[in-house]
């Protein structure tokens, strides 16, 4: 709530106290005396830092303007924030302290959350080779961003957040919006003049900013990651606590980012850009090691060969080569919303669809049809309603799945045969990967779907609709199975997990500022909600919110009240 509102708010609980005859003042006079007492709380207090980066390279005369701007980063102590999810009593019967294993009723094995995924249990047997390990536990530390538009009427402003969540939280936690996703940072984005915004210096130099701002960001957390560091844990009891980079949530562009390739080019494999419809036998994963030698081979005059013959960008390592046991290539995470729903449905199938429509002489009448029926969609639980049909001028990622599941109804007997069972054959996919309990069976239901749906797409290059499948979004579907037994099922790490903090994060702290310089009152906004938050879940398990609750669980080591740079910024 703004400032504004807030004082309304006092103005008219004052004045429905005077009708009653009561004196009784409102509990703050205005909002200043309501962030005041905010501020005052001592709990979730993680104050939020800032640093500069500029260009460090030569500058030409007549130097662009991106050359000679400095661009501000804003961030929170990373280890401070997973201390606190570590620590926190909402989330003590929902985490995983260690690695597991978990059978189904068929005796056989499940992925369900990441720490059931085998990528931990590498990470697990790794450490243990060490012993000044043993006996710690392992929390993985999944990242994600992207970037959002909080205006377009005033001029497109765009933020970049960067949130993190402990990976040892089940997946429901994350699903269920309960702050276990926090924003920790701001990144920088650089502007320049429209004839520079493709030039080979410029698009290094937003690589090199972003890898260098994430490596700053994240190094609080290095020393603990090859030391073991002794942690309160929800649950009350102190444990060693050994911190690892986890799976990085991103849609495709921030992956390509990311992994420090081409555009076009697949982040996790070295699959030729011009083969991603073909067979994937001879492609391997990328690794920093495998980057090392190309770039070693070609030499610094190579750098045109990496880019055409490889797609690597030249002279930029990702930030995971600074810290230890971590290969982004390998932590890029399966996205059902961007790969699966957006990318491949929306995008390419649903486009398609209408793209054979008009290559049709009824084309018109059969697009009317085809609207007809998923306007006529029952009312049903679990069923969305388009009384215009698919005519929806933005989508949402839930208008996608909605969608979804009246789709190949509403063209069946309007296009060929051989396009129903593709489109089929995909849906069968999309929803075997969107189970939360995914065992050897369903994985091997989902590589039938996906060789059905590669050999019946064909149709759609037949019928000339398309003239390839050069999509790094549908080849990802090949990368499902070994990520799904890396990392666990996929809907705990889904951008949708991102975008919908981004409301709460970024978009209402946006509306509630002056818009003037707003970032700074936006970084103060966050720190109070976490701070109420931190307060609301300490006074619950201490059984101050619930006089029917049990013995509450022990009071939580109170966080010293350090002042904070945003709130300097927003008053400044």
């Amino acid at each position: 709530m703004s400032a504004g509102n807030t004082n309304i708010l006092m103005n008219i609980w004052a004045a429905s106290q005077e009708v009653k005859g009561e004196v009784v003042d409102p509990p703050f006079s205005d909002a200043r005396g309501l962030h005041s007492t905010i501020d005052s709380i001592p709990l979730g207090n993680i104050p939020w830092e800032g640093f500069k980066v500029k260009y460090c390279g030569e500058i030409p005369e007549n130097a662009p303007s991106w050359m000679t701007k400095e661009y501000d980063v804003w961030f929170r102590n990373p280890l401070d924030v997973l201390e606190s999810h570590v620590g926190n009593p909402d989330f003590a019967n929902e985490t995983d302290y260690a690695p597991k294993k978990v059978f189904g009723r068929n005796k056989k094995p499940q992925y369900t959350d990441l720490m059931s995924g085998q990528w931990v249990w590498g990470q697990v047997d790794e450490l243990a080779k060490d012993p000044q390990y043993h006996g710690a536990i392992f929390v993985p530390c999944v990242l994600g961003s992207d970037k959002t538009t909080v205006s377009i009427g005033t001029g497109h402003t765009e933020y970049y957040p960067l949130y993190i969540l402990s990976g040892s939280t089940q997946n429901h936690v994350q699903q269920a919006h309960r702050n276990a996703l926090t924003l920790i940072g701001f990144l920088s984005i650089p502007k320049t003049e429209q004839h520079e915004q493709d030039s080979a210096d410029f698009r290094k130099f937003c690589c090199q900013l972003f890898h260098s701002s994430l490596t700053q960001i994240l190094t609080p957390l290095k020393p603990w990651m090859s030391k073991p560091r002794v942690t309160r844990c929800g649950d009350g009891h102190y444990r060693q606590v050994i911190y690892g980079i986890g799976p990085y949530i991103a849609d495709y562009p921030e992956q390509a980012l990311l992994a420090c390739i081409v555009s076009g080019w697949c982040p996790r494999c070295t699959s030729h850009c011009s083969k991603l419809d073909h067979d994937f036998d001879d492609a391997i994963q990328h690794s920093p090691e495998h980057t090392r030698a190309l770039m070693d081979a070609v030499g610094k005059e190579g750098g045109r060969k990496l880019w055409d013959g490889y797609g690597i960008v030249p002279d930029v390592m990702p930030f995971t080569t600074h810290f230890p046991r971590a290969n982004i290539h390998e932590l890029l995470s399966p996205n059902l919303l961007h790969q699966i729903i957006k990318g491949t449905f929306k995008d390419h199938i649903v486009s398609w669809v209408g793209e054979y429509f008009k290559t049709q002489p009824n084309g018109n009448r059969l697009i009317a049809e085809m609207d007809q029926r998923i306007a006529a969609a029952p009312p049903f639980a679990g069923l969305h309603c388009f009384p215009e049909g698919r005519g929806l001028k933005q989508w949402t990622g839930d208008d996608s799945k909605a969608l979804m599941k009246v789709f190949l109804p509403a063209i069946a007997g309007l296009v060929p045969e051989g396009m129903l069972r593709a489109i089929s054959a995909f849906l069968d996919f999309c929803y075997l990967v969107r189970q939360s309990q995914i065992d050897e069976d369903v994985l091997d239901q989902t590589n039938d779907a996906v060789s059905r749906f590669h050999q019946e797409r064909q149709i759609f290059i037949e019928l000339g609709i398309c003239d390839d499948f050069l999509l790094p979004r549908q080849h990802a579907l090949v990368h499902y199975h070994l990520m799904i037994q890396m990392f666990g099922a996929p809907n705990g790490l889904c951008s949708s997990i991102t975008e919908s903090k981004h409301i709460k994060a970024v978009k209402q702290p946006w509306r509630q500022s002056s818009r003037n310089h707003p970032l700074g009152e936006m970084l103060l906004t966050n720190q109070r909600i976490n701070k109420m938050a931190a307060a609301h879940i300490d006074f619950e398990s201490r059984g101050m919110l619930n006089s029917t609750q049990g013995n509450p669980l022990p009071g939580r080591r109170p966080i010293p009240q350090v002042h904070s740079d945003a709130q300097e910024l927003a008053e400044g």
